[in-house]
């Protein structure tokens, strides 16, 4: 787990950040930058820069290896540790507060400011970079991709997909965007997986997620990950959220990914609740969800 740095952030100076920010920009080039090319980058003198690393070094901020040459690098702290300064920089955060969920891909945390609202951290990328790289679509077309890429393109069309469809979809209000970074709306809900409903709630809620899905197509967009854990339940309704996955629906692979969406989410209700929902055609649902004419799972019953 990537230690939560908001407290390192006050003993921080300008300099440490230039210094990040120097070896954030050299990953651009190579995975490790080296000890001779980081004054350049970070605009810092020799000594300067020998002085800062060993601030940030022993923070956890950036490690060093020893190649053909010395070399560094960030690590997701220093990375977590630039965008938290450019979102108290611009207002956007008062303070970082406990964690809300810790995944493979990701981090949540809750965050301190005017109004309920979580972080997430994209953490693709970074101990599985070269599974990662193959199956993300949005660095298949470079040669040399570093995890901070991954996981910034990562955030990057998560917060586009939010945009477009808040709040025309049911998905968290996004807020703020920087580096691998999301700020949004939190949601105080019970995760689908985490929820026990009554039986003769199952259908109505799969009911509500397809509609949620039906809609999402409707303005451009299919999810490409649906599944109990990708939503939330509340008295309200439902939300769905974690999108960096999602593809355009004219993708060439738009309509298989649908129809894997269906099958996903339609599946979990079937085993979790079995009897309460039946066996459904996922074809006849991708089809309404397609044509915009989504009403209820009922007709589908095989």
């Amino acid at each position: 787990m990537v230690r939560n740095v908001a407290s390192d952030i006050a003993e921080l100076e300008d300099e440490d950040f230039y210094l990040l920010s120097g070896l954030e920009q050299g990953m651009r080039f190579s995975e490790w930058v080296a000890r001779g090319k980081v004054p350049e980058f970070s605009r810092l003198t020799s000594e300067e820069v020998d002085y800062r690393i060993d601030r940030c070094e022993t923070r956890g901020l950036l490690e060093r290896k020893t190649i053909q040459y010395v070399g560094y690098q960030l690590t997701f702290e220093g990375y977590d540790a630039l965008a938290l300064h450019t979102f108290a920089e611009r207002d956007t955060l008062e303070g970082v507060g406990a964690p809300l969920g810790v995944g493979k891909e990701s981090d949540v945390y809750e965050v301190r400011s005017y109004r309920p609202l979580a972080l997430k951290f994209h953490r693709e990328g970074y101990t599985e970079f070269r599974e990662v790289n193959r199956e993300r679509e949005y660095t298949a077309d470079h040669d040399h991709v570093s995890w901070l890429y991954t996981a910034r393109k990562a955030a990057e069309r998560e917060y586009e997909t939010l945009e477009s469809l808040y709040p025309t979809v049911s998905v968290p209000r996004p807020i703020d965007h920087n580096r691998h970074a999301i700020v949004m709306d939190r949601i105080d809900a019970v995760e689908l997986a985490r929820s026990k409903l009554d039986p003769a709630q199952a259908r109505p809620v799969l009911d509500l997620v397809l509609e949620e899905m039906t809609t999402t197509y409707r303005e451009g967009y299919v999810h490409a990950d649906m599944s109990e854990y990708n939503v939330f339940v509340d008295t309200d309704g439902v939300t769905v959220f974690d999108w960096p996955q999602a593809v355009p629906t004219d993708h060439e692979n738009a309509d298989e990914l649908l129809v894997r969406d269906i099958e996903n989410i339609v599946g979990y209700f079937q085993r979790k609740y079995p009897g309460a929902v039946g066996d459904l055609d996922t074809d006849g649902l991708a089809e309404s969800i397609r044509t915009d004419s989504f009403d209820t799972s009922k007709p589908f019953l095989d």
